[in-house]
């Protein structure tokens, strides 16, 4: 995985140079996006390694329908000519980490207990925007054995407030 993340990051950080340019951050993030689904479909996969298929033909397999940005058939079309059409994957989680370092943004993904209401929500959210000086993208998932509270989760930092994890310090702390 590491040395896919390695090969990937020069696409990663060429392909935003080149939409942060034409100032089209949000429309090559969605292009790569598909690019990186369609690849990852089983026949596709199989097409984009084989080591007989035609970079012409592979280009046009991973553009979404209707797609009219020359610049990003060129960037599939030299991917496609290097034989790295299968790092998509990792190019496109690249790429909305470079988009959101130069938008400022934080994505975070918040593990509770039970669904949280809207307002707990921005209340997190308005939290989070003054730890980390940014704006925050949350999202949200439940895990019923975290018992209580939460788990904050922004691919850097982990904030652990949830009840099983203060019970097992807890525990640990009763046993020595």
């Amino acid at each position: 995985m590491s040395q896919a993340l390695t090969l990937a990051r020069p696409y990663a950080r060429a392909a935003f140079s080149l939409a942060q340019d034409a100032g089209r951050l949000p429309q090559w993030s969605a292009l790569i996006g598909f690019a990186a689904q369609a690849a990852a479909v089983p026949e596709a996969h199989d097409a984009v390694v084989h080591p007989l298929a035609k970079a012409d033909d592979l280009v046009e397999l991973l553009l979404p329908p209707g797609d009219s940005d020359p610049n990003f058939r060129q960037f599939l079309a030299v991917l496609a000519d290097n034989r790295r059409l299968a790092l998509l994957p990792e190019i496109a989680g690249l790429f909305d980490q470079l988009r959101a370092d130069a938008e400022r943004v934080v994505k975070a993904t918040v593990t509770s207990a039970q669904p949280l209401d809207a307002a707990e929500l921005e209340m997190l959210r308005s939290s989070l925007r003054k730890r980390f000086g940014r704006e925050v993208e949350l999202a949200t998932a439940v895990d019923a054995g975290l018992i209580g509270g939460a788990v904050i989760d922004t691919g850097e930092v982990v904030i652990d407030g949830s009840l099983r994890t203060k019970l097992a310090r807890l525990g640990a702390a009763l046993a020595n």
